[in-house]
Parts: C-alpha cells; sequence; structure tokens
C-alpha cells in the first residue's frame, strides 16, 4: 500500500528529502542550544568577564537564528512536497476513474469517489506532511536529547528512563481506542455525501414536494453521526495533553528534587544549576517527542484507513481491456448476438441475459420494446463494450468486440443512453464532444437531424450558449436532442438510441427518424422505446421478456403473433399517444 502511494510522489521526492535534512538541522540545533545555555550558566556562576558572556550569547543567537530558518525551509518544503502528492494521487485517481469500466464503477458509488478523492486525500496529504516533518523530528529530538541528558545528568537521566515507557504506554492505549472511531468517520462520509448530491441533484424535487425539513432532518442525521464520531475519537486523543502535563511535572520535580540535593551535597561538584537547567529542557524535549509521536499515531491510524480506500481504487484494474494486438477498424454496421448470456455481478443470483441469438445486417433500422426490467438496456450496452458478456460472442462487423481497440469501436457505436449528460460548457463544446474536430457547418446538420437546430438559433447566443452542469438551464426535451446531435457528430457505423426520444412529442419523434432515414441510410439504427410509434417503421423489431428475446419481427407480423406487442398496441392506441416533454 506504501509503495503504491509513494509512486505519486514523483518530482516531489526532491522537496521531501529537504525538508528532511532542514529538519534534522532545526533539531540538532535546539539539542545545542541548552547545552550551550548550561555551560555559560555555570561559567557566570563562577565569574567571567562580559566580552565572554556576550561572545557565548552570541553563539546562542545564531543558533536559535538557524534553527528558526531550518525550520521554515522545512515548513516550506514540506508544504510543496505534500500538497504536490496529494495533486499527483487526486490526478492519478481521476485518470484510474476514467479508464473503468461500468461493472468497475459500479463497485463503487458516486458519492464514495468523491469522498476518497477529497476528503481520503486531504487526510493523507496531512499525514505526509506529519510523517515528513514530526515523524523525522520526533524520533531524533529523542535521541539527541536522551543523549545530551545523559553527557550533562550522568545518572539522573535515568528518570527518563521511567517516565518514557509510562507516557509511551499510555500514548499507545490512547491511540488504539480513538481508532475504531476514526475508522467509523470514514464510512459515514460517504452517506453525507451522498445525502449532498442526492439532495441537489432532485432540488426541483425536493422544492416541488415541499421536502425541504425533511431532507435538512436526514442531512443533519448524517452530519450528527459524524460529530458524535469525532467528538469521541477526539475525547480519547485530548487525554494525550493530561497525560504528557503528568509526566513532565514528575520530570520537573524529580529534576529538581534530586539535582538540588545534589548539588547542595558536592556543593556543585557533581551537579550544577547549569545543569539542572539543561536537564528539565532536555527532559521536556523527551516527552513533547513522544506527544509528537502520539500525534502521528494517531493520524496515521485515520491517514491508515484513508489510503486503504484510495490503495483500493488505484489497485481496481478495469474489467474492460484491450487486447494484446486490437483491430483498428470496423468494417460495418451489422451485428451479431451468438449464445448470449449477461449478469452484472459475477455473485447475481440470476443472469440478466439469456439465451440471446441475433443477427441484424448493416444500416438497418432495429426497434427495442419491453417492459421495465426486461432487460432492453442491458442487451445494447454489450454492443459497445460497455460490459462484456458473460457466455458467448458478440460481434461488430462480423468481428468479436473483444477484439477490437476500445476506443475503435466506441466510435464506431455511437450510444445516446438513458441518463446522458451535458457538461458545464456552451452548446458549441458539448456537442465536439461527439467530434472534437467538428466544423460548424457540421454541427448545424447535425443539430438539424436531431430537431434541435429550432429551437437553438432561438437562443440569443445560438450555439455559444452557455449550458449550466447537467443541462439544468434546457427542457428534458431540448436536453435529448442535443444528445443525439452530439452523437451522430461521430458518424458512427452503429446508433443506439436508449429510450432517448421520451421527452420530445410524437411530431417531434417522427421527425427525427424521418430525418436519420433519409441523412444516415448506412447507419445502422437501434431504438429502443416505449412507444410503439416509435419502432413500427422499422425495419426489425424486438420484443424482449424477462431477459430474452420473446419475438422479432416487423410491426405487421408482431400484431399478429405476438401477444405482448398486440396489448401494448392497443393500449396506447386507445390511450391516444403521448403528449410533449418539454
Amino acid at each position: 500500500m506504501i509503495r503504491k502511494l509513494l509512486k505519486s510522489v514523483r518530482q516531489y521526492a526532491k522537496h521531501s528529502i529537504l525538508s528532511l535534512v532542514f529538519i534534522i538541522g532545526e533539531v540538532v540545533l535546539e539539542v545545542v542550544i541548552p547545552f550551550i545555555t548550561a555551560d555559560m550558566v555555570n561559567k557566570i556562576q563562577a565569574g567571567i568577564d562580559m566580552e565572554t558572556i556576550l561572545k557565548m550569547g552570541g553563539i546562542i543567537t545564531l543558533c536559535a537564528i538557524m534553527s528558526l530558518v531550518c525550520g521554515a525551509l522545512a515548513g516550506s518544503f514540506s508544504a510543496k512536497a505534500s500538497a504536490g502528492f496529494a495533486g499527483n494521487l487526486r490526478g492519478d485517481m481521476f485518470a484510474k476513474v476514467q479508464k473503468f469500466s461500468f461493472g468497475n464503477i459500479d463497485k463503487f458509488s458516486t458519492s464514495s469517489l468523491v469522498t476518497r478523492m477529497t476528503t481520503d486525500i486531504t487526510t493523507v496529504q496531512n499525514a505526509y506532511m506529519m510523517l515528513i516533518r514530526i515523524a523525522v523530528r520526533a524520533p531524533f529530538m529523542f535521541i539527541f536529547a536522551i543523549v545530551m541528558a545523559y553527557v550533562l545528568g550522568g545518572s539522573l537521566a535515568t528518570t527518563f528512563v521511567i517516565i518514557v515507557p509510562v507516557l509511551g504506554v499510555g500514548l499507545v492505549i490512547i491511540g488504539k481506542l480513538a481508532m475504531p472511531a476514526f475508522r467509523a468517520v470514514f464510512k459515514k462520509y460517504d452517506k453525507m455525501n451522498e445525502s449532498i448530491e442526492e439532495n441537489v441533484r432532485g432540488m426541483r424535487v425536493v422544492k416541488g414536494f415541499a421536502r425541504e425539513d425533511y431532507e435538512q432532518q436526514k442531512f443533519g442525521k448524517a452530519s450528527d453521526n459524524i460529530r458524535l464520531d469525532f467528538t469521541k475519537a477526539e475525547r480519547i486523543v485530548g487525554l494525550n495533553s493530561p497525560l504528557m502535563e503528568l509526566c513532565l511535572h514528575f520530570n520537573v520535580l524529580f529534576v529538581l528534587y534530586i539535582g538540588s540535593k545534589m548539588a547542595i551535597t558536592s556543593q556543585g561538584a557533581t551537579m550544577n544549576i547549569g545543569q539542572i537547567s539543561a536537564l528539565m529542557t532536555y527532559g521536556f524535549m523527551v516527552l513533547m517527542s513522544l506527544m509528537m509521536v502520539s500525534m502521528i499515531y494517531v493520524m496515521l491510524t485515520m491517514s491508515i484507513e484513508a489510503a486503504k480506500r484510495i490503495v483500493e481504487v488505484l489497485d481496481e484494474e478495469p474489467s474492460i481491456q484491450n487486447p494484446a494486438e486490437p483491430v483498428m477498424e470496423v468494417p460495418d454496421g451489422s451485428i451479431d448476438f451468438e449464445d448470449v448470456a449477461f449478469k452484472y455481478s459475477e455473485k447475481a443470483a440470476r443472469n440478466a441475459l439469456f439465451d440471446i441469438d441475433l443477427h441484424i445486417d448493416s444500416g438497418m433500422s432495429v426497434g427495442i420494446l419491453g417492459g421495465t426490467g426486461s432487460s432492453k438496456t442491458s442487451l445494447i450496452q454489450l454492443i459497445p463494450r460497455l460490459y462484456d458478456a458473460t457466455e458467448g460472442v458478440v460481434k461488430v462487423g462480423g468481428i468479436p468486440v473483444k477484439d477490437y481497440d476500445v476506443k475503435t469501436l466506441r466510435d464506431a457505436v455511437s450510444v445516446v443512453l438513458q441518463k446522458n449528460e451535458l457538461f458545464s460548457g456552451t452548446i458549441s463544446e458539448n456537442l465536439r464532444w461527439g467530434n472534437e474536430n467538428a466544423t460548424d457547418e457540421e454541427i448545424v446538420a447535425a443539430c438539424k437531424i436531431a430537431q434541435a437546430d429550432e429551437f437553438v438559433s432561438q437562443f440569443p447566443d445560438g450555439y455559444d450558449t452557455y449550458i449550466e452542469q447537467g443541462g439544468a438551464n434546457v427542457s428534458g426535451g431540448q436536453k435529448q436532442r442535443l444528445c443525439i446531435a452530439r452523437a451522430l457528430l461521430k458518424k458512427p457505423k452503429i446508433l443506439i438510441m436508449d429510450d432517448s426520444t421520451s421527452a420530445v412529442d410524437t411530431k417531434t419523434d417522427a421527425l427525427i427518424r424521418a430525418a436519420m432515414r433519409e441523412y444516415i441510410p448506412a447507419t445502422t439504427k437501434l431504438i429502443i422505446a416505449q412507444r410503439i410509434s416509435s419502432v413500427q417503421d422499422a425495419d426489425l423489431i424486438i420484443v424482449m421478456e424477462n431477459g430474452t428475446i420473446s419475438a422479432a419481427g416487423s410491426h405487421d407480423e408482431l400484431l399478429k403473433s405476438n401477444e405482448i406487442y398486440k396489448d401494448l398496441y392497443n393500449i396506447q392506441n386507445k390511450t391516444g399517444g403521448d403528449s410533449d416533454g418539454e
């Protein structure tokens, strides 16, 4: 895990090393100052001239300034190193997520991925800064202070041997008690972020049903759970300070009592005021170093849980990979399903698809109908390898989809999914997702086929109109038509429309289909729809039921032979069709 994370340090390794160098320099200077001070006190007591005092005072001042400079430089380099490390780590995680298949994404909720790329990385960043600063500073200060204490105080420094284990054991116990609470916090962060995301995304529904109070209560509960866990953890960690104070006061009293007794008894021969003063300072340093260790322990406890969640994403291998020698060209838009079965997870109790045998010629128009849960979307997602078939073979252009370069395949198979997104930016920028090199003329032509040009032209800024995040400032029907136009700009050999005209009126739906027949006749068109009117003029209509193909044929054939199709047709004709979705 550590090795995996350290790969993200990269160009900031130099800053990390320089931080360590200056921290060691700072510690050495801090430890030297009490030694010089003790010598100065003893000499003053013995009687020395002012010139010597000024010289020694100057040395102490110089050491203090150099220590300050070393500390400042260490802080600067460690800040750059930790921030850079976090930036690289966040970039590595984002890049990995971009390679995920739908199967990989299904393992992680959106809120969980957001938490891992924000809160978790921030926690690891803080831990890294602490490691390259305090984790180096604490042991060096501990060792140097102990050594100098024995040099100055001899047997009196043995007091540290008693105090250190007591404080050390106490700090370990405190850290272990706090660990479960910190672990729980991260899981609850996911739930809180999920609540926020859900609320913001569905704000119109919340307002429409006047459920603001309910949503506030739900968020308050999630936030309160985090507060309680953090409070519990911080309450335990707060015991560090009184334990530290106890050990410090014990050390001061012990050194003062024994040291003073030795100084009086020996009349300064074995112990003097300067040594006692320095020993108290070194004792404080020893205890502070242990306090730092306890802080590191707590932070590492938090960061280990965060690091595990980050590495879980980094270690996740995309379930869909390019073959060793991928096919780089799709010959045509023909589609074949040969004994195909599919389930979303190995743990799934049943297949989403089974016994799928299907051949579609290039250029055909195919309608796909079926009730909710009939696996219509599952079927079409296998064609561009958004998922891989569990059993059997899916072919495009007579070649198994697994043999293609993934990008080549998806450039040839354009999908307008049920949950398509528009991104922040202008309409032109959104459309150029389909073809980044598309000309203005090509954009307009695609929009005319998708029946989007009419309403886009009415906007004051036309194709430069800014689209808010998620397409919040356009209607559902307008959003769908822009998504269709974006897909058309890819000039695909296969165009899949997954219920992507559900929000437009029947007239606009008919105009889109007519334009496609006229302008892209060679493109294989697969249309998933709820309305029979959207597919009745297709070359082939497939009726799905419970994950398998119930029937296939033309409109007239299915009216005669398939009860599901016939019943659906009669119901829709009775109710009189659909209204404008805008």
